[in-house]
């Protein structure tokens, strides 16, 4: 159970994001929602999760912005002990037709974005002699995938990012790992079905749900899990073995 432990999900609104809220306020965590626009995705969430949810606007890849964000979130639930970066973009297009806008935003939104709420959240951990983080990265970072290349790095960069911090705060009793999802039914995935080609060479034979994501992420900012660091875990279905 995560009762009295307090949850930063980015892009909690939607999708997998939403997902994961709705799995840590059920395990008794307060949880804060972050969201970029969508704001009545990001109440609804709220409102299943809970009245120990809470929403709260923030551009991700705003340096400034998620300091203020992380700031409000503390002194509205006392501390922080829980960070999720799963907010993220994409803006798919073949690398010699791809807008230079395009690799830009992707990396701002998931890579800068990620590192943005973990410089932020980290000095809470630290004085609290203890925290989780979960990355959600991507199969795309692990195997590439054609059409995202701008995708695919940020997702790279994830890892990177995950196990480097997981070096640096290991000695504070902070553990940070990555998921790496693979087909997973979101918005992202809404023109896939299963008779599609891609989804016919997942070893299972089927798309994962966001939900499955949810689960290893509860397991990991768990007590259970506090000997788990550094580590990035495929929900894939196979596909990437």
């Amino acid at each position: 159970m995560l009762t009295g432990k307090t949850a930063i999900v980015t892009g909690g609104g939607r999708g997998i994001g939403a997902a994961i809220s709705k799995k840590l306020a059920g395990l008794g965590a307060g949880v804060a929602i972050v969201y970029a626009g969508n704001e009545l995705a990001a109440a609804g969430t709220a409102a299943e999760c809970g009245p120990n949810a809470r929403v709260y606007r923030c551009d991700a890849a705003d340096f400034l912005a998620v300091k203020a964000a992380v700031a409000q979130i503390r002194q509205d639930f006392g501390g922080v002990d829980i960070l999720v970066n799963n907010a993220g973009i994409n803006r798919d297009g073949l690398l010699a037709m791809m807008k230079e806008s395009d690799f830009d935003d992707v990396i701002a939104a998931n890579l800068k974005g990620a590192f943005n709420f973990l410089r932020h959240c980290a000095p809470l951990f630290i004085r609290a002699h203890g925290g989780r983080i979960v990355n959600i990265s991507s199969v795309a970072g692990l195997m590439g995938n054609a059409g995202q290349v701008n995708y695919a790095a940020s997702k790279a960069g994830i890892i990177g990012l995950t196990k480097s911090a997981a070096r640096e705060l290991a000695g504070k009793n902070i553990t940070c790992n990555a998921i790496a999802p693979g087909f997973i039914r979101t918005d992202m995935t809404k023109d896939f079905d299963e008779s599609n080609p891609l989804v016919a060479s997942i070893p299972l034979r089927r798309m994962g749900s966001a939900e499955d994501v949810a689960n290893l992420a509860a397991f990991l900012v768990s007590e259970e899990a506090g000997y788990i660091t550094g580590e990035v875990i495929r929900v894939d279905g196979g596909i990437a073995m």
